[in-house]
């Protein structure tokens, strides 16, 4: 007999018996909702809605098994290699801050000094009133950065490619990406009505059969590849892609949200790692929130494409310009990154000490080249959930990544590195893990009856 089986089917019985016994109250529901029927009521009712249900039914197990929520943490200062939570210091490795110049001197002065100038907001998108010579001066070093003639920033990463992909393609078109590709690219993807082919991730032969086999019946085609992608931390084929994008007329966009400031000998990305003329590529995109300790999201590119974008992109033209405090933080940190290069080759450093590390553990680090963005791989949700906890027990906040963020058997401890960590604290957490990681798998399991079945798909990668 599975007795682990057993007393998980035991714990979740308990669950739902303890919702039965505390059902929602719905009696103080507007009378329009009380009277419908349970079947209409939850066309109106959020809390009727079955994923409403699901988290009911997770969080309650959570408790059971005395699990705290790891999701929506406040934290009680700045991003950095540390954090405090709930009054407890931290050594922290789920912050973007790549280069660790969250806090640096000259950043900070710059984001007053445009406060002071300029307020806090400028109050009108950039189209009719809220143009400012601050935005330009970051364009240019957004240009100058990616080796492009010209840089358009937008007030939110995400919406940049939503808004970019969404404007330039339509129904006539075809976007052929990977199946690891970020959520907003997907959701621009869906939003333009273009045909969409996910390939295998990395699989380059993929990429072309698609582009042969498709490419003649589409007006335009755009392929759409990371830099280095956010879940597995690893990195695309750059050359082969831009042969592709060559032989079948086609754009090639590349994702440099996690790359810019981290891959490069100089931080300039990809196309500096992979030694590539960035000019081959026709859309550089990137977010300011990450090594550039900012927020907000840039595309760079050719002057056509810029003009273009300025006066079609309706996040551009329908938003508020980004603030003035968060243009001139992205800004100065491209300087400092420039002047202060050591801290590009700490970072590759430390993910390489780190991937090394973790290999020489037993863990499971999956195609990680070791810069930036490094997984461990545990296996379902849950356990992933439990390894985050045991960890948080030992000093270490590190947010787990679950389903349907990745598939369910790669759900996963994510380790964003940054310059700021010592190989101390590398080594700490590393031993945490592999201390903590066999004592989790030894536990009774929930998986078969709260988590998706083993080897479900993601549906997109946030």
């Amino acid at each position: 007999m599975d007795h682990g089986s057993d007393e998980a089917g035991a714990i979740v019985d308990r669950v739902r018996n303890a919702l039965k016994r505390s059902p929602r109250d719905v009696s103080k529901a507007a009378p329009s909702v009380r009277n419908l029927s349970p079947s209409r009521r939850e066309g109106c009712d959020f809390g009727a809605l079955p994923e409403f249900e699901q988290l009911r039914i997770q969080k309650a197990a959570g408790e059971l098994l005395g699990l705290e929520n790891p999701f929506y943490q406040s934290h009680e200062t700045r991003a950095s290699a540390t954090t405090i939570i709930g009054g407890e210091s931290l050594t922290n490795f789920s912050s973007y801050d790549y280069l660790g110049l969250n806090g640096h001197p000259e950043i900070v002065k710059a984001a007053k000094g445009a406060i002071d100038d300029l307020g806090t907001s400028v109050s009108a998108s950039r189209l009719t009133a809220g143009e400012r010579e601050i935005h330009r001066d970051l364009e240019r070093a957004l240009a100058e950065l990616h080796g492009t003639e010209d840089a358009i920033s937008f007030v939110s990463g995400h919406a940049t490619n939503v808004s970019v992909i969404g404007g330039l393609l339509n129904q006539e078109d075809l976007i052929v990406t990977d199946t690891l590709i970020h959520n907003s690219v997907i959701e621009g993807a869906k939003l333009s009505g273009a045909k969409r082919i996910l390939c295998p991730h990395g699989d380059m032969d993929a990429f072309e059969r698609a582009l042969r086999l498709n490419r003649k019946r589409h007006r335009r085609t755009l392929i759409v590849i990371e830099g280095l992608y956010s879940m597995d931390g690893d990195t695309p084929d750059l050359h082969a892609l831009v042969r592709f994008k060559r032989r079948y007329n086609a754009w090639l966009m590349v994702d440099e949200a996690h790359s810019a400031g981290v891959l490069g000998k100089h931080g300039r990305g990809v196309a500096e790692e992979q030694n590539v003329d960035p000019r081959e590529v026709d859309i550089w995109m990137g977010t300011l929130s990450k090594a550039f300790t900012s927020a907000g999201g840039y595309i760079a590119g050719s002057g056509p494409l810029i003009e273009v974008l300025k006066y079609t992109s309706p996040v551009l033209v329908y938003s508020v310009g980004a603030p003035p405090s968060s243009v001139a933080a992205a800004r100065v940190a491209i300087e400092v990154m420039a002047r202060e290069n050591w801290r590009v080759k700490k970072l590759r450093d430390n993910g390489q000490y780190f991937l090394q590390g973790a290999k020489a553990r037993g863990l499971d680090t999956g195609t990680s080249i070791g810069a930036s963005v490094i997984p461990v791989i545990v296996g379902s949700s849950p356990m992933a959930i439990v390894l985050s906890q045991r960890l948080r027990e030992r000093g270490f906040n590190v947010v787990p990544i679950i389903f349907p963020g990745v598939a369910e058997n790669q759900a996963r401890l994510r380790f964003f590195i940054t310059a700021a960590h010592s190989f101390a604290q590398i080594d700490g957490v590393l031993d945490a893990v592999a201390a903590a990681l066999p004592e989790v798998r030894s536990m009774p399991s929930i998986v078969s009856l709260l988590a998706p079945k083993a080897g479900a798909e993601h549906s997109d990668t946030p």
